[in-house]
């Protein structure tokens, strides 16, 4: 280590310098840093040869040799880099700076007491080296300088913390594929198999890369115009075969046929209810007003009303009408009177005889849907301008063919009676929907009301 004298710094010969460390410098170790600049400053220098002062002179002042004024860094902040101008032993000063000047030879001072041998303090700084290294005393080695410059760090020293390095990337890990002949001892690999992935790779549920569609030679061909023939090729290819037209049009006939159907079924089953029921209300209320007017009973004209039929057990209330036609009175949601031809039958107002009545089962009103379910004695009353007429259920046939007219005799056959009375038949179609047999029911009259005196039990009960 080069000696040095006050306000020196810590220069040694030309073209070297020594570092806070004792490291001498030369060229190869390149210009003084902040550390070797300056012998004095504060926070750099020597703590062996203290400086008498600041090296710099004062802010504002001109250097020495007509060196440009120092700029004031603020507190806080180092002086700035640059030349320094060595400090004079105390009482004198430079040449041109006022006062004597240096005496004559140099006198060394007084070495300081020697400190404590090399001990690193803190760690590592930013730039690989440990934060403030204590300064040998003259005649010990100096520290060996960090890994940085090539020295070996000292033992038990912490390798200083290099420069963040993010974490290497690794590929997705790959099942291990054994190879054709893999052992089967303990070290052999657990995971499936080429069999099993393809096997899984089969299953519904393996969502497989779908490769895109290669695109065709049309498309990736460069477009020029066609010629007729192409054109004429090409239209004829764009257009549908006969097989293709003729299934097209089969499925729109079927189309339509479904929605024509569903709303037949649709009218059938609840529109012609709807347009029956408001018929029969007009109806009735037309022969009660009727009868209101006094009008004299006589013969009806075929689909006129002339009476109203109670059943209290099945909720019915419905208008007769003369004439079993059906346009004219069972479409229009009423029970018809056979009244007509060779199968005409008796009034209820008749001395003996068999009232006979039809209506619809199914759709029209459906007056007559449930009559099955009546049981005898159940009753069934038929109200005229001058009584009230009450019959009770006797009997049921399920089903006859509509041939056989018998069961409105006036004894009817079947029915059980054997004597003439009077008696009345209702009758309707089944099984449901169809109309291929009758169901008929035969009541017998068990009570003849005036109106005068007021409803029947059965209809104010």
């Amino acid at each position: 280590m080069t000696d040095r004298r006050p306000g020196e710094g810590w220069y040694g010969p030309p073209g070297g310098y020594e570092d806070a460390t004792g490291h001498g410098g030369g060229a190869e170790h390149g210009p003084p840093g902040p550390r070797q600049q300056g012998h004095g400053q504060p926070g750099y220098g020597d703590p062996w040869h203290p400086a008498p002062g600041p090296a710099y002179p004062a802010y504002g002042q001109p250097y020495a040799q007509g060196a440009a004024p120092a700029p004031d860094p603020g507190p806080g902040y180092p002086p700035p880099p640059g030349p320094t101008v060595p400090e004079p032993p105390p009482g004198y000063a430079w040449p041109g700076q006022g006062g004597p000047t240096a005496p004559g030879p140099y006198q060394p001072p007084t070495p300081a007491v020697p400190q404590a041998p090399y001990a690193p303090q803190g760690p590592y700084g930013a730039h690989g080296t440990q934060g403030a290294y204590a300064l040998h005393p003259p005649g010990v080695p100096p520290a060996p300088a960090p890994e940085q410059w090539g020295t070996p760090r000292p033992p038990g020293q912490p390798e200083p913390p290099g420069p963040y390095e993010p974490p290497e990337t690794y590929e997705p890990y790959e099942p291990y594929e054994p190879y054709e002949h893999a052992p089967t001892g303990p070290t052999a690999p657990t995971g499936p198999g080429r069999a099993e992935r393809r096997r899984a790779a089969r299953s519904p549920g393996h969502r497989a890369r779908r490769r895109p569609p290669k695109p065709s030679p049309q498309a990736t061909a460069p477009s020029r115009p066609l010629t007729r023939t192409e054109a004429r090729r090409a239209a004829r290819a764009a257009r549908d075969s006969p097989g293709v037209v003729v299934s097209r049009a089969l499925g729109e006939v079927f189309i339509t046929l479904g929605v024509v159907m569903l709303l037949f079924v649709t009218y059938q089953l609840w529109w012609t209810n709807v347009r029956a029921d408001q018929q029969a209300g007009r109806e009735k209320e037309r022969i009660q007003r009727s009868w209101a007017a006094g009008r004299a009973p006589g013969a009806f004209r075929p689909g006129e009303g002339f009476a109203i039929m109670y059943i209290p057990k099945l909720d019915v209330v419905v208008p007769v009408a003369a004439s079993i036609d059906k346009e004219k009175v069972l479409d229009r949601g009423m029970v018809g009177h056979y009244s007509e031809g060779g199968l005409k039958t008796a009034m209820p107002s008749a001395r003996t005889g068999n009232f006979g009545v039809a209506g619809h089962r199914n759709t029209h009103g459906e007056p007559f849907r449930y009559i099955n379910r009546l049981e005898p004695g159940d009753p069934i009353v038929v109200e005229t301008r001058e009584a009230y007429y009450t019959y009770r259920m006797a009997s049921l046939l399920p089903q006859t063919p509509p041939s056989n007219v018998r069961v409105l005799r006036p004894v009817p056959a079947g029915s059980g009676f054997t004597r003439p009375g009077r008696y009345i038949t209702l009758t309707t179609c089944t099984p449901e929907f169809t109309s291929t047999y009758r169901m008929i029911v035969w009541g017998e009259l068990a009570e003849e009301r005036p109106r005068a005196q007021g409803k029947p039990d059965a209809l104010v009960g």
